[in-house]
């Protein structure tokens, strides 16, 4: 029998790399079709497979859905965060892009204390602000002119808004979780999030032309709901039940690495020397954190 600990670990391994395909793929389809309009539809797509699951294993309990505001606390954090990532990846590169989802670590240890009091020790902490610190070099291309200057992309800072939202997400998992599996309590949050979406994306939704959309944008559609949303969200709840929010989010320092690979794969060139000094100190923030 696999140790809870190592449990969370290998979901969160995971979760990094099929996280990484949906900058990727993102950043092709965000200006074919509005941010809200998308996520609503793999929202839906993403509860359809998970109660499909739930029903296959036997059913879904009726305590899964005791005090539904919990659902729409969590549903309205991972709906903000999905939505400010495709906005910002209209005009941000994907691996900038990624670069920012490594500051979640830092952000989700302080929500993680807020919520929970959660401590971190001073190897934590230091881990914390080596990845910050890579994360911010890519994110400023390696320039520090830019840096000094705050020169910095109306996709990254949007998406930074967004990892915020992810950021407090982590530890209310834990806070809000009443004994539901991961798999009931992420479709309660799925089911939650497209509700919301599709109530505030209605206008988009109908003025979409559904029919006529490209080929890319339904790759990236069923990509981010079945494996970025579906399986990532029981992926996540799983880790966050068995480790501290801290840890579950330092896996995000794999994801600018994963991205890179993505690009790779597609035809795209990959960064230049001094950035990838950044995605050095993100490993290495990794490995402090991974380390008992």
């Amino acid at each position: 029998m696999i140790p809870r600990a190592y449990q969370g670990h290998l979901a969160m391994f995971l979760f990094s790399a099929l996280v990484a395909g949906s900058f990727s793929l993102g950043a092709k389809a965000a200006d074919l079709i509005s941010p809200a309009a998308i996520n609503a539809v793999r929202f839906w797509i993403a509860a359809a497979i998970i109660a499909g699951i739930a029903l296959a294993r036997g059913g879904i309990p009726a305590k899964t859905f005791r005090a539904p505001w919990r659902y729409l606390v969590l549903g309205g954090l991972f709906s903000i965060y999905f939505v400010m990532m495709f906005q910002g990846l209209k005009t941000a590169a994907p691996v900038s892009a990624a670069a920012v989802f490594t500051l979640t670590p830092i952000m989700s240890g302080f929500f993680g204390w807020l919520l929970l009091r959660q401590v971190m020790t001073p190897r934590i902490a230091f881990a914390l602000a080596v990845g910050g610190t890579g994360a911010i070099w890519v994110i400023f291309r390696g320039d520090l002119a830019a840096l000094l200057s705050l020169d910095v992309g109306k996709g990254e800072l949007i998406y930074f808004w967004g990892c915020v939202s992810h950021a407090i997400y982590t530890p209310m998992v834990r806070k809000l979780n009443r004994g539901e599996s991961a798999l009931h309590f992420t479709l309660g949050m799925l089911l939650a999030g497209g509700l919301i979406l599709t109530t505030w994306a209605w206008g988009d939704i109908r003025a979409t032309d559904w029919a006529h959309l490209p080929a890319i944008v339904w790759i990236t559609l069923f990509y981010t709901a079945i494996f970025a949303s579906a399986a990532t969200f029981v992926l996540l709840q799983f880790a966050t039940l068995r480790l501290p929010s801290s840890k579950v989010m330092a896996y995000t320092y794999l994801t600018p690495s994963w991205v890179i690979l993505w690009q790779l794969a597609l035809g795209e060139a990959a960064p230049s020397a001094i950035v990838l000094i950044g995605f050095a100190a993100t490993i290495g923030a990794l490995l402090l954190l991974l380390k008992e």
